[in-house]
């Protein structure tokens, strides 16, 4: 993935802030020689702390031997995204159909070392850390080892730790225009008001050194 210095994070609390509200995305393993990388969309749960997510999957899944042949894997995620049309994005002395289209989004691509965790136990400390993430109100029983009611199922999953080794994020939100340009996406954003317009407007802004108002 390219990323200008105008679309990097300014800080890692940036990316962390982001990801912190996204839980769920795409892990990339390396296929098989000459075959395409495969690739599962999945949630996650992202601890920070301990600089690892972890989720599981089903045991007959096709990522396992894949994953025990090359651990070296990467974890996807992307939102906030946007179409922008070019005339949006033509500067104040250019004529409006000469701007270029582009697309925004917030993207953060952790680097990991995948971990299989067939351990019963440790699978249910697995499950539990991750249903602890999804339902910090509860209402759901913990998973023990041998212990009703999810005891006998967790031999029909693998647990999976993913070992953060590397980060690469970006925030693709016209970071090399003009403020008059932005200012106008901004604005077209609240007109259009489509999918995701709203939260594309709030990073622009944001990254522009400006707070998000309600148009």
């Amino acid at each position: 993935m390219l990323v200008h210095p105008w679309d990097a994070p300014r800080e890692d609390a940036e990316w962390q802030h982001w990801l912190a509200g996204h839980d769920f995305g795409q892990l990339a393993v390396n296929g098989p020689s000459g075959e395409p990388p495969l690739v599962q969309p999945l949630h996650f749960a992202y601890d920070s702390a301990r600089g690892e997510a972890v989720t599981h999957l089903a045991r007959p899944n096709p990522l396992w031997p894949a994953l025990e042949a090359a651990p070296q894997v990467l974890l996807s995620v992307v939102d906030d995204y946007v179409y922008v049309p070019g005339p949006w994005q033509a500067e104040p002395a250019v004529p409006s159909e000469h701007g270029v289209p582009t697309s925004f989004y917030a993207t953060v691509q952790l680097r990991c070392t995948a971990h299989v965790v067939d351990d019963p136990q440790e699978k249910a400390d697995l499950l539990n850390r991750q249903v602890g993430h999804f339902q910090p109100e509860g209402g759901s029983a913990r998973a023990a080892a041998g212990e009703a009611p999810y005891g006998r199922l967790l031999s029909g999953i693998r647990g999976l730790r993913l070992e953060v080794t590397g980060v690469r994020a970006k925030f693709k939100y016209a970071g090399k225009r003009s403020g008059d340009v932005r200012d106008r996406i901004a604005d077209r954003l609240a007109e259009r008001a489509g999918p995701r317009d709203a939260a594309a407007r709030e990073q622009l802004l944001r990254r522009s050194g400006t707070d998000a108002v309600t148009p």
